[in-house]
């Protein structure tokens, strides 16, 4: 898949990575706006939506955090993937943008190069969803449109998921009935290849799981099974449409 011409939407409050970041990746091919501040980045995205976000933690105005959810909150930018830069080292930051909805984290001080390896994989990750023949996935009292990345409950509810929560949810929809393990989760769901935090996967089932309503004790359509992993206990029937 060609990445050429892509946009990013960079938020930093530090002058120096904003232009690092915006020569290195526009070298790259990618088209970089790049802004110091809260309040810069919601006109931006809102003026112009990108095709990929990065969110500084610590900002003047206000955090990362914040910002995360309120892209999440719209359903013009749900979709969009999020990529958070973090000072800190503490395992609960990461957790808690994770859980807002950012696809991956990154710590500072980090590699350029590292960098645009996550974008070029959620990318991609996003490429591939968008490609899959099948257009509409129905599981239990669920309907997920695989082209518009819209889950609706048969209530009629429109559920609105972040990127990492599709990309978690249609991986359980392409195993049902299958145990998966910590490590497919974490590699599918975040595009690394590196050992995920268990903190940090089993946060996103949780996060999954409210947005499915399984939220009983034990959940009931997204199984724990101790010492495996998670287990997708429903049917799944593809179609299109008609």
């Amino acid at each position: 898949m060609s990445q050429a011409g892509k946009s990013i939407l960079l938020v930093d409050d530090d002058q120096e990575i904003r232009e690092l970041l915006n020569t290195y990746l526009s070298r790259a091919g990618f088209q970089v706006r790049a802004v110091g501040d809260g309040a810069g980045f919601r006109q931006g995205l809102c003026a112009e939506p990108a095709d990929l976000v990065i969110l500084d933690v610590m900002l003047p105005d206000e955090d990362g955090f914040s910002l995360c959810r309120w892209v999440r909150e719209h359903q013009r930018f749900a979709q969009v993937p999020i990529i958070m830069l973090t000072a800190s080292s503490d395992e609960a930051d990461r957790v808690i943008g994770l859980e807002l909805g950012a696809d991956d984290y990154l710590g500072k001080p980090f590699s350029p190069r590292e960098l645009l390896a996550r974008i070029k994989a959620l990318l991609r990750r996003v490429h591939f969803s968008q490609e899959r023949g099948v257009e509409v996935l129905a599981f239990d009292e669920w309907r997920l449109d695989m082209v518009s990345h819209r889950l609706f409950h048969r209530d009629g509810e429109e559920v609105i998921l972040s990127g990492a929560d599709f990309a978690l949810l249609k991986l359980f929809l392409d195993h049902p009935q299958q145990i998966l393990d910590r490590d497919t989760i974490g590699n599918a769901t975040r595009g690394r290849e590196v050992m995920p935090l268990e903190r940090i996967v089993d946060m996103a089932v949780s996060r999954l799981r409210q947005r499915l309503r399984d939220t009983g004790k034990p959940a009931r359509l997204i199984r724990t099974v101790r010492g495996s992993g998670y287990q997708l206990a429903a049917a799944v029937t593809p179609y299109n449409y008609v």
